[in-house]
């Protein structure tokens, strides 16, 4: 079944990457909802390395409005929520609950390089999930990867095995502060079919 033109603009041709915001709130409920719908996007071996801490109260952006780069503050501070989208590198041992049917916990064992890239991957995967489900339920989106991702990780992941990965704000957008829409590239140009 394929999903109605609508459903498709909303997910991807008419969506934008926002950077002004409505002074709308975002309830709590939302954010689960979001939560419990993008939950079940695939990873590799169920291993779910995303971990989401939702920045809302004046405390929580004072602290992280610095570490963002000049020129991601002013957004920052406006959108009604900012993700701190992080990846777990303890994630193999939430395997042989989320993963129950071999011992995928043991193919980590002692080898941080696949630890970091699998959790990098599949919580880059997520993060890819988490928008598409804030987009279905009416909320925007505006990603970025400008910010001072140690300070970051300091301020918000101290004393865990989470790193950040990406920041999002999410609300709803002004249409007004949008830029003008970036080309994108055709098939052709980017793809090979072998």
């Amino acid at each position: 079944m394929t999903l109605n033109a609508d459903a498709l603009d909303q997910l991807f041709r008419t969506a934008r990457t926002h950077n002004g915001w409505l002074a709308k709130p975002v309830p709590d409920s939302l954010l689960a909802e979001l939560h419990d719908l993008m939950k079940w996007g695939p990873t590799s071996a169920n291993c779910w390395p995303l971990r989401v801490v939702y920045a809302k109260s004046a405390e929580a952006k004072a602290r992280l409005v610095p570490l963002m780069m000049e020129g991601n503050r002013a957004k920052t501070q406006a959108a009604p929520v900012t993700a701190i989208l992080g990846m777990d590198l303890d994630f193999p041992e939430t395997l042989p609950k989320l993963f129950p049917h071999t011992d995928a916990k043991s193919w980590f064992a002692g080898n941080a390089p696949l630890i970091e890239a699998t959790a990098f991957r599949n919580s880059s995967l997520q993060g890819a999930y988490f928008m598409l489900a804030a987009r279905t339920l009416g909320l925007d989106c505006g990603p970025m990867s400008g910010f001072d991702a140690d300070r970051v990780n300091t301020e918000f992941f101290a004393g865990t095995n989470i790193k950040v990965n990406f920041i999002c704000n999410l609300g709803h957008g002004d249409p007004a502060a949008l830029f003008p829409r970036s080309p994108r590239p055709d098939f052709a140009d980017v793809c090979r079919i072998v």
